[in-house]
């Protein structure tokens, strides 16, 4: 998966920011926070970019056609990557309700293209098993509950952002088991930046901060479903291969097990 040496570099470049970022977070160094905030994500995209950079060396020949591009998963990874960097960067270039705003707007557009990407293998997701729809309907449910006495004109961005990132979560079940345990640790992430942003006087029970929680669960999160994602696109290639098909181009005939 990261086999790559370029790939290797920029996933063990992505773990150490990371601790660097989650460190910094502890010991309240908030430059040092935000700095590296900017650049964990760009690792992690371009851990994903070099892991699926053209076809792979084979110890024995046979074709080699369907990795010869990027599969739509893929792509539409790094384009969530690419917003969720958006996200991480953008907003401090304004402060206030601009700032909030402009983060918003971005992991809006990030969910969206996670949404699309994972789309296709909705047929292996929970949508199948509606008990297991339960918790992210509940989720969804007491967050924007809890939320809208205080979001004021922001509840109906509150309620289609929640929306589409309990979709995101649900859809991603439908990617590798990894990936769907990353969507919803992403989803924790973002429900906690909601509760700090429209429940006074919130923050999570502990010694550490609510920004340390953010972030870790906003990286695990990212880095799960990168890791799910990557090891969807190598069953699929290698179907293709077998197949003669494209890789990762059309809805799955059964649910994953």
């Amino acid at each position: 998966m990261f086999r790559r040496p370029l790939a290797a570099l920029a996933a063990g470049a992505f773990l150490l920011l990371s601790a660097v970022h989650l460190t910094a977070h502890l010991a309240g160094a908030e430059q040092v926070a935000t700095v590296t905030q900017w650049f964990v994500v760009p690792l992690l995209a371009l851990a994903v970019w070099a892991a699926t950079a053209g076809p792979a060396a084979a110890p024995t020949a046979g074709p080699t056609t369907s990795t010869a591009r990027r599969s739509r998963l893929v792509r539409w990874t790094l384009v969530a990557l690419t917003f969720s960097w958006l996200g991480d960067s953008a907003p401090d270039l304004s402060s206030g309700d601009a700032s909030f705003l402009t983060m918003v707007g971005f992991f809006l557009l990030a969910q969206l293209a996670y949404v699309t990407a994972f789309w296709p293998l909705r047929a292996r997701s929970v949508l199948r098993r509606p008990l297991l729809l339960v918790p992210y309907a509940l989720a969804l449910v007491v967050l924007v509950a809890l939320c809208a006495p205080h979001a004021g004109a922001l509840l109906l961005p509150v309620v289609l952002y929640g929306v589409c990132l309990a979709s995101m979560g649900v859809l991603s079940t439908g990617v590798d088991r990894v990936a769907g345990l990353g969507g919803a640790i992403f989803l924790v992430s973002d429900a906690l930046i909601a509760l700090g942003a429209f429940v006074p006087g919130f923050e999570v029970p502990g010694p550490l901060s609510s920004g340390f929680w953010v972030m870790l669960t906003y990286l695990a999160g990212q880095a799960l479903l990168a890791v799910g994602i990557l090891r969807r696109d190598v069953r699929d290639r290698a179907g293709a291969d077998l197949s003669g098909g494209p890789a990762g181009g059309g809805a799955p005939t059964a649910p994953a097990v």
